[in-house]
């Protein structure tokens, strides 16, 4: 791998190799940042005993997030595309541990298991091609294969570990539940928006400069992930996990968690 070498993926960008190429990707990338400093001011108002190094690790990676994506929008190579793309695993694996441990009550042996499980899972989606006529693992004979839905596949997964996780917190009547859930839905349109970046490439310019609708992405993941942020503080350190009842509304706890 040169990790010097350019990487063109998004509308934006186009084919240049210019540091400000992407003005909207790049900007929109503060959403990650205000996510991770609004979280961390909620964090500071709770009860000492309601936080836990857990909190302020999610925190941590959600503005590394943001300082990653920022970095790969800017120079575009793909020594900057795996500063974009660590965290972002880090952060998935790490969550999940926490909801399943923590907010689920899963024991430690499975919860690894589980773990194990879903990154072999994303592994080999990433392997998933699509191509003139055909969706799947390519052989040799294939020459135009290309990442599914712009490179957002990979990205069901998660989705869909939000979904089942949001669901059985609301069916135990856990506060962290309407949150989770919330994050799942912004999450999928957050994810199509990214889909449709090259789909849409020639719908949108300003000013001659095409702008695409990958910078949507940014803005609705940081959404989701201060939905996430918000929903982990419903355990805090060391503290057993919470049965208030949740109703059918997504009505979102106050931030106090009174």
């Amino acid at each position: 791998m040169n990790l010097s070498q350019h990487v063109f993926l998004y509308c934006e960008r186009g084919a240049s190799v210019a540091l400000l190429a992407e003005p909207f990707n790049a900007a929109s990338n503060a959403a990650f940042v205000l996510a991770a400093l609004a979280a961390l001011w909620l964090l500071l108002r709770r009860p000492r005993l309601e936080r836990s190094a857990d909190h302020f690790l999610f925190i941590a990676l959600v503005f590394v997030i943001g300082l990653g994506s920022l970095a790969f929008h800017l120079f575009a190579t793909q020594g900057s595309e795996l500063a974009d793309i660590i965290p972002i695993d880090v952060f998935m694996l790490v969550y999940l541990g926490f909801a399943l441990n923590r907010l689920l009550g899963v024991p430690p042996g499975w919860t690894v298991l589980t773990l194990i499980g879903f990154a072999a899972i994303v592994v080999l989606t990433m392997q998933v091609k699509c191509w003139g006529g055909g969706v799947g693992f390519p052989d040799t004979s294939v020459t135009d294969a290309k990442e599914c839905l712009n490179g957002s596949l990979v990205y069901l997964p998660a989705l869909a570990a939000m979904a089942i996780v949001g669901g059985l917190l609301c069916e135990r009547g856990q506060r962290a539940a309407p949150l989770i859930l919330w994050a799942a839905l912004v999450f999928a349109v957050s994810v199509t928006f990214r889909s449709l970046d090259i789909v849409l490439c020639d719908a949108y310019a300003i000013e001659g400069h095409k702008v695409g609708t990958h910078f949507v992405w940014h803005l609705l993941n940081g959404l989701a992930l201060f939905l996430l942020l918000r929903a982990s503080f419903e355990v805090g350190g060391g503290s057993e996990i919470r049965t208030t009842p949740v109703r059918a509304g997504f009505v979102l706890p106050p931030p106090d968690g009174n």
